[in-house]
């Protein structure tokens, strides 16, 4: 009976460790989760890309820069940079829809055709501005460094939504509807340096750009064309 109550015993505490290991397993990274399928498309044809937790996104250098506030990716802290890794990557011509909401005084971005890297500003694809009020003078909708945009056309405290539009070599930035740069690439462009500004394919990332910067970034949608 003794032999057979320490059997008992051992393969029930056997039982709870395989358990515990497997719910540490599925738990993973709050920053880094596996691929997961991607969600159907809406009538529109917009695929949504994030469901309100990490999922298919992996954040690079300084994860406390980033947490998620009622279904928003909120950035706010030094440099770091928020990647795209799910199923409908790479993109190449395409359509790209984030609602966006800033404090005032914030810089932030959102990239295009880029990859991921573990630190730095992503030097892959394009910028596309997010900043009413910062002091940089290139505002949302620009095309960073390359084409930029002078005049604010979206408010702080505020969401609006910021429409991409890639397709061969032009890129288009809507802002609540309302055309705000229409940057077509010309033939032969070579990758910089310090940054490619180049469309090829490749990724999506959202930036975090200063710990006096307050970016949310919610409702993310893609359409491949």
């Amino acid at each position: 009976m003794k032999n057979l109550l320490s059997l008992a015993w051992g393969t029930a505490i056997a039982a709870a460790l395989l358990t515990g290991c497997s719910t540490s397993t599925s738990t993973g990274s709050a920053h880094d989760h596996a691929a997961v399928a991607a969600a159907p498309a809406d009538a529109e044809g917009f695929t949504p890309i994030f469901d309100g937790t990490w999922t298919n996104w992996r954040v690079s250098e300084r994860p406390d820069s980033w947490n998620i506030v009622d279904s928003a990716f909120r950035a706010n802290g030094d440099r770091s940079h928020l990647y795209y890794y799910g199923p409908l990557a790479p993109f190449k011509d395409f359509e790209l829809k984030v609602d966006v909401k800033t404090v005032p005084g914030s810089n932030g971005g959102i990239y295009i055709h880029t990859k991921y890297q573990d630190e730095g500003w992503p030097w892959g694809g394009y910028e596309i501005q997010v900043n009413n009020t910062h002091t940089d003078w290139r505002k949302t909708g620009s095309v960073y460094a390359v084409q930029d945009v002078k005049e604010q056309f979206a408010k702080d405290n505020q969401w609006w939504t910021q429409h991409i539009v890639v397709k061969g070599n032009n890129i288009k930035v809507y802002i609540d509807g309302k055309l705000v740069n229409d940057f077509t690439e010309e033939p032969g462009r070579v990758a910089g340096k310090d940054f490619e500004r180049k469309l090829n394919s490749g990724t999506i990332a959202l930036q975090a750009h200063d710990p006096k910067s307050v970016v949310l970034y919610k409702n993310i949608r893609v359409k491949k064309l």
